[in-house]
């Protein structure tokens, strides 16, 4: 149940990198795996449970339950658009269990449509619904509107339904991250880790809060652990090169970015990474599609997008970099500097070349001395 939760939630738990990133900067048993984690394994059996259905629902098309089971079956195999049509057959059929709408409201956060999905949760309870997953989902979908205390409220009732349920341990972490409470968040995620250690973004949570912490060492162990679940995960390598960088390896960090990069062109700190040691280089060039595909994801993410327009410059792509440095002026009103940036670029993409000589100070005016007039003696 916690990989059918955590799916949807994958495509968002990211963005948290940055809120770890903020709360860390100011604080200063290996085990080999039973089976490697195949992933097409893991989304054939409720893809094919899915499609045994088939046959019984052209039997009985008036059988809402079998609508309603297709479509559990179809969220779990990422088949969300389907899973959506059956569960508003089984609805239109039947709307009065309490499950039904507790499945919409799955399909409906999968679609990342929070509002709605926690409608139809709160349909589901007014239905007789009382399960942990309800707390769990409603718990979730108020931690990725970045509602956290919301979101802990409800998973502390999921985990007094079920004190150890592995996914509302995992996800009270997340938004104890989200808080800047990193020392609940790594409480909570090691207790997640404890009672499942085979969940990949568990592992990679805990690295990352390392490194954070500037404790690569540690990060080191948590990070070799997933990458022996799943090799090619591309947040879990990325944690494996940040802590050689910490430890001052930077050649071994630069080659398992590129890794990361070449596995997950959607993971932008790596990107970011790999952009950086180009631009302290000079290497503008290189730095340029690292900073674009990072900015795609992250756009606010801090000094991208500077390094962006002034790489943009210095390759004389005038007008790429003046619309960077508009872009910089939009979110900092009345910077002088990216303001005049974007008149001196500006400029010179029209081909204006704009004198930048010092000018030498005018020289102040001789004082005028006042005439004095000598009274005549009388």
């Amino acid at each position: 149940m916690f990989v059918a939760f955590l799916r949807p939630f994958l495509l968002w738990v990211p963005a948290l990198g940055l809120l770890a990133t903020a709360s860390c900067t100011t604080a200063s048993s290996e085990e080999q795996p039973e089976t490697m984690v195949n992933l097409t394994t893991v989304q054939s059996g409720p893809k094919i449970q899915a499609e045994e259905l088939d046959g019984a629902i052209s039997r009985q098309p008036r059988n809402a339950s079998l609508y309603a089971r297709r479509a559990a079956f179809r969220l779990d195999a990422g088949q969300i658009e389907p899973a959506m049509s059956d569960i508003n057959t089984a609805l239109d059929l039947d709307d009065t269990p309490g499950e039904f709408h507790f499945t919409k409201a799955r399909a409906l956060r999968a679609q990342g449509k929070y509002e709605a999905a926690l409608d139809a949760a709160d349909v589901a309870s007014q239905h007789g619904y009382a399960s942990p997953e309800l707390n769990l989902l409603v718990g979730e979908t108020h931690l990725a509107s970045r509602h956290y205390q919301t979101a802990i409220d409800y998973l502390d009732r999921a985990l007094q339904q079920e004190p150890d349920h592995t996914a509302a341990l995992f996800y009270k972490g997340v938004a104890y991250v989200g808080l800047q409470d990193t020392v609940q968040a790594l409480d909570y995620l090691r207790a997640s880790l404890a009672r499942d250690p085979r969940q990949p973004e568990t592992l990679h949570q805990l690295a990352f809060l390392s490194n954070a912490f500037r404790q690569p060492a540690i990060a080191a162990v948590y990070a070799a652990r997933g990458l022996r679940l799943a090799p090619n995960y591309g947040p879990l390598l990325y944690d494996y090169g940040r802590q050689f960088e910490l430890q001052n390896m930077p050649d071994s960090a630069t080659r398992i970015y590129t890794r990361v990069v070449q596995l997950d062109t959607t993971f932008y700190r790596a990107d970011y990474r790999l952009a950086l040691v180009a631009y302290e280089k000079r290497k503008y060039a290189d730095a340029v599609p690292h900073l674009q595909r990072a900015l795609r994801r992250a756009p606010r993410l801090q000094g991208a997008r500077q390094m962006l327009g002034e790489s943009l410059e210095n390759l004389g792509r005038y007008e790429e970099a003046t619309e960077q440095y508009r872009f910089l002026v939009a979110e900092n009103p009345g910077n002088r500097h990216w303001t005049y940036k974007v008149w001196k670029v500006g400029n010179r993409a029209r081909g204006i070349i704009v004198d930048e000589t010092p000018r030498r100070a005018a020289a102040p005016e001789e004082r005028i001395e006042p005439i004095s007039v000598l009274r005549p003696r009388l």
